[in-house]
């Protein structure tokens, strides 16, 4: 269905006359016959509406002509025309989401057809698919190398597509068990003044990762693999002295490791097994100046031949809106912190706030 992008024809023409002020430059654009228009230019033509709002264009609809009037950029208008048809003949469906993650690949480096149809996973009539270029190479590193890490703020997708991967290998049997671990940095010594057993102590720090395990397997059938050991959900403590052969690990919020853990835990690995480690260096939670595990790893393995570092940013945010810009804030503030912190005292990085 690409050829069909490509059969996209344009026209460029100017209004007014070549050497007129405030000419307005016109391109029109030709979308294949076998199109239906609802679908590129969605209901009530809301997605056009994202269109002229991105571009500051005039957008006319005749049949299957779009003309594009005035606006800097009318040939990009273009290509994003191309790849919304490219997208829809492979499947994926429009919404404005989609055309404006289009529109940001398109004004860098991405293809949004390369991106935006890769299927990840397909589990209880929803896909799991990469929404930004940064998320692509995320999930394209995890099949390319043994141990993947993905650093990033809040909502970015770090572990939600580490999980879709690992259950992906799981149904190929590519690996015969899934373990998920995350430290429980809060507990520590007050863990015993919680009521309850251990495992109903430290559940709460686990039931991020049981979410998202709902959402990719049939949760009538989780109680039944994790019995089976096939999926795992521990404390960070409780992999200490295995050694886990054919696993796809995951090792969430890896920010709040000691350096001491997160060698522990690295070195778990076995034949046949994939790790991937996700965390966020603005958001940790030691104890006031013990440095992070997640910090001293990179300084130590980057570079280390089939261990992958790959930083997402505010751009990746998949969430609200609205998470983008407080994320950005909340940098911007960090930033404008003198040395040492303000009367509020540093936002904690290595192990201070």
């Amino acid at each position: 269905m690409a050829a069909r992008g490509r059969q996209m024809t344009e026209s460029k023409t100017s209004q007014g006359g070549a050497g007129r002020t405030g000419a307005r430059a016109q391109m029109k654009i030709v979308v294949p016959d076998d199109l239906p228009m609802v679908a590129l230019l969605g209901s009530g033509d809301e997605l056009l509406a994202v269109v002229e709002k991105a571009f500051d264009s005039d957008i006319h609809v005749r049949g299957n002509e779009i003309t594009v009037t005035g606006g800097t950029e009318p040939e990009l208008v273009a290509e994003l025309f191309a790849a919304l048809v490219e997208l829809l003949g492979k499947g994926t469906a429009l919404t404005p989401d989609a055309v404006e993650r289009s529109v940001s690949m398109l004004r860098g480096s991405g293809r949004p057809a390369d991106v935006l149809s890769h299927d990840i996973l397909s589990s209880r009539g929803r896909t799991i698919r990469p929404k930004t270029v940064n998320q692509k190479r995320y999930v394209d590193a995890i099949d390319q190398h043994t141990v993947v890490f993905g650093i990033g703020p809040a909502g970015t997708g770090k572990t939600y597509l580490a999980m879709a991967k690992a259950v992906k290998a799981l149904q190929e049997k590519k690996v015969n068990r899934i373990i998920l671990t995350r430290p429980a940095v809060e507990a520590g010594e007050r863990l015993g003044f919680l009521p309850g057993t251990l495992y109903e102590k430290i559940d709460p720090y686990l039931r991020p990762l049981y979410d998202a395990l709902h959402d990719m397997v049939d949760p009538g059938s989780i109680p039944q693999l994790m019995q089976a050991g096939t999926i795992e959900v521990a404390p960070l403590a409780y992999m200490r002295g295995r050694t886990l052969n054919d696993s796809f690990i995951i090792l969430d919020e890896a920010q709040n490791t000691s350096p001491e853990q997160m060698k522990m835990f690295l070195t778990r690995l076995g034949f046949g097994s994939k790790i991937v480690v996700t965390g966020d260096v603005t958001q940790v939670d030691l104890p006031s100046g013990q440095r992070s595990g997640l910090s001293v790893v990179q300084e130590i393995l980057e570079g280390v031949e089939d261990i992958y570092f790959c930083r997402l940013s505010s751009g990746d945010v998949v969430r609200h809106r609205l998470v983008t810009d407080i994320v950005d804030a909340y940098a911007r503030f960090d930033a404008e912190q003198p040395p040492g912190g303000g009367p509020r005292g540093p936002r904690r990085e290595r192990g201070r706030r």
